[in-house]
Protein backbone atom coordinates (compact mmCIF):
# COMPACT_ATOMS: atom_id res chain seq x y z
CA UNK A 1 0.00 0.00 0.00
CA UNK A 2 1.21 3.89 -0.76
CA UNK A 3 1.10 6.75 1.56
CA UNK A 4 -1.91 8.02 -0.42
CA UNK A 5 -3.63 4.22 0.25
CA UNK A 6 -3.06 4.31 4.05
CA UNK A 7 -4.57 7.71 4.76
CA UNK A 8 -7.31 6.84 2.54
CA UNK A 9 -7.97 3.61 4.55
CA UNK A 10 -7.04 5.17 8.32
CA UNK A 11 -9.90 8.02 6.99
CA UNK A 12 -12.46 5.47 6.21
CA UNK A 13 -11.61 3.71 9.68
CA UNK A 14 -12.34 6.52 11.51
CA UNK A 15 -15.71 7.58 9.56
CA UNK A 16 -16.70 4.40 10.61
CA UNK A 17 -15.95 4.83 14.09
CA UNK A 18 -17.48 7.84 13.68
CA UNK A 19 -20.41 6.84 12.46
CA UNK A 20 -20.50 3.77 15.37
CA UNK A 21 -19.76 5.89 18.12
CA UNK A 22 -19.96 9.53 17.49
CA UNK A 23 -16.73 10.03 18.03
CA UNK A 24 -13.78 11.28 15.63
CA UNK A 25 -11.64 10.67 17.99
CA UNK A 26 -12.19 7.27 18.97
CA UNK A 27 -11.54 6.35 14.93
CA UNK A 28 -8.08 8.41 14.64
CA UNK A 29 -7.40 6.25 18.01
CA UNK A 30 -8.17 3.30 16.14
CA UNK A 31 -6.91 3.64 13.12
CA UNK A 32 -3.58 5.27 14.20
CA UNK A 33 -2.94 1.78 16.39
CA UNK A 34 -3.72 0.06 13.49
CA UNK A 35 -1.28 0.92 11.29
CA UNK A 36 1.36 2.19 14.05
CA UNK A 37 1.01 -1.83 15.13
CA UNK A 38 1.40 -2.76 11.34
CA UNK A 39 4.38 -1.36 11.04
CA UNK A 40 6.03 -2.25 13.98
CA UNK A 41 5.19 -5.73 13.23
CA UNK A 42 7.28 -5.20 10.08
CA UNK A 43 10.00 -3.82 12.15
CA UNK A 44 9.86 -7.00 14.22
CA UNK A 45 10.27 -9.34 10.95
CA UNK A 46 13.20 -7.15 9.55
CA UNK A 47 15.00 -7.46 13.01
CA UNK A 48 14.54 -10.94 13.29
CA UNK A 49 15.95 -12.06 9.60
CA UNK A 50 18.89 -9.69 9.85
CA UNK A 51 19.58 -9.62 13.22
CA UNK A 52 18.14 -12.88 14.84
CA UNK A 53 19.42 -15.36 13.01
CA UNK A 54 15.68 -15.88 11.84
CA UNK A 55 14.46 -16.72 15.16
CA UNK A 56 11.68 -14.71 17.22
CA UNK A 57 13.60 -16.22 20.45
CA UNK A 58 16.45 -14.11 19.92
CA UNK A 59 14.51 -10.74 19.81
CA UNK A 60 14.56 -8.29 22.67
CA UNK A 61 11.71 -6.55 23.58
CA UNK A 62 12.54 -3.18 21.95
CA UNK A 63 13.75 -4.69 18.57
CA UNK A 64 11.05 -3.09 16.71
CA UNK A 65 12.25 0.12 17.91
CA UNK A 66 15.79 -0.31 16.57
CA UNK A 67 16.26 2.94 14.31
CA UNK A 68 18.59 0.38 12.06
CA UNK A 69 15.33 -1.69 10.95
CA UNK A 70 13.80 1.88 10.06
CA UNK A 71 16.45 2.70 6.93
CA UNK A 72 13.70 4.26 4.72
CA UNK A 73 10.97 6.69 4.33
CA UNK A 74 8.07 5.34 3.67
CA UNK A 75 8.49 2.76 6.42
CA UNK A 76 8.15 6.02 9.04
CA UNK A 77 5.65 8.20 6.16
CA UNK A 78 3.26 4.58 6.19
CA UNK A 79 1.96 5.35 10.24
CA UNK A 80 3.23 8.90 10.75
CA UNK A 81 0.65 9.90 7.29
CA UNK A 82 -2.45 7.77 8.21
CA UNK A 83 -1.71 9.38 12.48
CA UNK A 84 -1.30 13.13 10.72
CA UNK A 85 -4.21 12.40 8.66
CA UNK A 86 -6.84 10.77 11.30
CA UNK A 87 -5.68 13.45 13.95
CA UNK A 88 -6.17 17.05 11.91
CA UNK A 89 -9.63 15.62 10.86
CA UNK A 90 -10.62 14.91 14.68
CA UNK A 91 -9.19 18.58 15.48
CA UNK A 92 -11.06 20.10 12.86
CA UNK A 93 -14.33 18.28 13.11
CA UNK A 94 -14.68 18.68 16.91
CA UNK A 95 -14.28 22.12 16.49
CA UNK A 96 -16.82 22.49 14.55
CA UNK A 97 -19.55 21.36 16.28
Amino acid sequence: MSLLEHTLAALAIQGLFRFLTGNWWSGALAASAYFLGREVAQAEYRWIEVYGHGLRANMPWWAPMDLRVWPKLDQWVDWMGPIAATGAVACLLNRRR
